[in-house]
Order: structure tokens, then sequence, then C-alpha cells
């Protein structure tokens, strides 16, 4: 179980923990909500294998099924609040956490197993060495490789931030394994909506001390375009922060990114989000975009006052 709307690094780290299971005679599956997330090319995939035949379920199936012998493994979050079902968390006493997040206020303090690195690039590196250690090169399948690959390209926006040499040894074991670098690309390709609706935000955006981008969504946009927008604001020169805010309804969602200084987690955490140093996020209900717009600011001012 990963966190809500699950990525690309929580649906390759629970692949690699699927793997493990398969090795030693166990089958696991993966709780997700296959309406909201932002992996599905990736899920599709997964699915047309026959070793991922029935592993996706959903919240309901998974607290159904639970007992006294389950195993919860909790990937890409320490925090409960987060994670993509409460109720299932609570029902199992046999709990497992891999996640390279920093710690926040609220975090998983019950777990039989923590591995917990902060400094990784991705869970799906963490999760990459251990299948070193734990299981035979050839019982990793392609798509799993592609699928871990594919979550530690995301989380350190092609190998340029958040890396380290663990990070390029994690990928390389990937290629040499059989993961595709262009078949990677293809399941992080957007569709032309998504693309289009990128553009449109980074229209509106303004430039905050400097060298910081926000940027507020007019309209109904996705959270892969709020993402991919946050990203894409990096590449203006100057820019090493964004923060992208988007309204639907009366709930308001933020996607921040950094290439500098600026620890764009601390700058969430201070409204309620999360995430890690280059990249982070918000949800809030009943707020307006542009009151999380001065949020933000304040937020990020608190930070270079310190």
């Amino acid at each position: 179980m990963g966190h809500k709307f699950a990525d690309f690094d929580s649906v390759g780290a629970a692949c690699g923990v699927c793997c493990m299971a398969r090795a030693k005679g166990k089958k696991a599956r993966i709780v997700i909500d296959l309406e909201n997330n932002v992996s599905q090319d990736v899920i599709d995939l997964l699915l047309k294998e026959p070793e991922y035949e029935d592993t996706f379920i959903s919240e309901q199936e998974a607290v159904l099924a639970a007992d006294g012998n389950t195993l919860l493994v909790v990937v890409d979050t320490t925090r409960p609040e987060k994670v993509e079902s409460e109720s299932l968390l609570l029902s199992c006493s046999q709990i497992a956490v891999v996640d390279h997040h920093r710690r926040a206020a609220s975090y998983i303090d019950n777990a039989a197993f923590n591995f917990h690195e902060p400094y990784a690039s991705s869970t799906s590196e963490l999760i990459t060495e251990m299948l070193q250690y734990l299981v035979e090169a050839e019982d990793i399948l392609s798509i799993e490789a592609n699928a871990l690959l594919a979550g530690m390209v995301l989380d350190t926006k092609g190998f340029t931030v958040n890396t380290g040499s663990r990070t390029f040894e994690a990928a390389a074991f990937l290629k040499r394994i059989g993961a595709d670098s262009i078949m990677v690309k293809k399941i992080m390709q957007s569709n032309i909506e998504t693309a289009t609706s990128r553009y449109d935000i980074m229209r509106n955006a303004e430039i905050y001390r400097d060298n910081i981008a926000l940027a507020s969504a007019v309209g109904v946009h996705s959270r892969i375009s709020v993402a991919q927008a946050a990203d894409e604001l990096l590449n203006v020169k100057g820019v090493y922060a964004s923060f992208v805010v988007a309204q639907d309804g009366s709930d308001v969602f933020v996607s921040g990114r950094s290439i500098g200084d600026l620890n764009v987690q601390v700058v969430l955490e201070k409204l309620g989000g999360g995430g890690s140093q280059a990249t982070a996020g918000l949800q809030v209900q009943n707020a307006s975009a542009s009151e999380i717009i001065s949020n933000i600011k304040l937020a990020i001012d608190e930070c270079y006052d310190k």
C-alpha cells in the first residue's frame, strides 16, 4: 500500500514488494484506487502479466481479506493520514514501512520493520537495493524493472536531483536485468490534453523573490498537469523552485518542486503538506487558490528569514 493518488514511485516500489513475496512463495496484493492515481499506464502494463492477475485490489477488498497473519507493507509514505487506506492500516498489527521522505510530525509509529532513508532518491531505489539481496535477478519481471526505474526517474527528475552513487548503482542494476529506458520514457509520456493543460498553467506564473515561480491554475486541471507544470517551470532560466496551485471545487491541491536551496517540503509542511526537499505536495479542503498562494508566500518568507 502506498500513498493516495499513487505515482510511479509508489507503484514501482509496490511491484518490488510483490516480486520479493513471489520469490518466497507468497501472494502479495497491491491496495490502490484504480480510478484516482497518476500511474495508470504502468498499471495497465502490469495487469497484462499473469503474475499480476488479481493483484490490484480496492481498500474494501483489502480490509475484508486482512487477518492476524497479514503483513501490511506501506511504501512511499510514513504518514498515516496519507496512506491509501487508513482503515487497513488500523486493521493490521504487522506493519513494515519503506520510505524516503523526511519524517513529519505524524508518522506510523508501530511498524515492526522500518526502512526509512531520507537521503535516498526514491522508495524505488530502496526497494531495488533490497531486491539485490533477497531475490535472484531472473525472478524480476522486465515490467517490474521498468516500473522501478520509472519511479527513480520521476523522483530524481531524470537523475538531476536527489541523486547519489547509490542511485546510479540501483539504476545500473535495473538496466542489467532488463529495464528499458525507452519503455520507461513511453510509460511516462502524457497525452495532448495534459500537455496543453500544463502550458496553460505555466502562462499564469509569476516570479517571487527573484527565483521562485508561483502559478495558479484557472479552470479544471488534472493532478498530473499540475505536477508536470511545477516540473516544467524549473526549466525556466533563473527559477530554482516552483509551486503550482489548482482549485477543484472547494478543494485546492499544490505541487512544489525545487532544484535549489529552498526545501519545498518544509514550506508545504507549514500548510499541512509533505514530501521531500525537491518534491512536495498539499491538498486543502474548503480553501481558495488565492488564499493558498498567499500562505505559500508567507511560508517562503519564514524559511528565508530563518
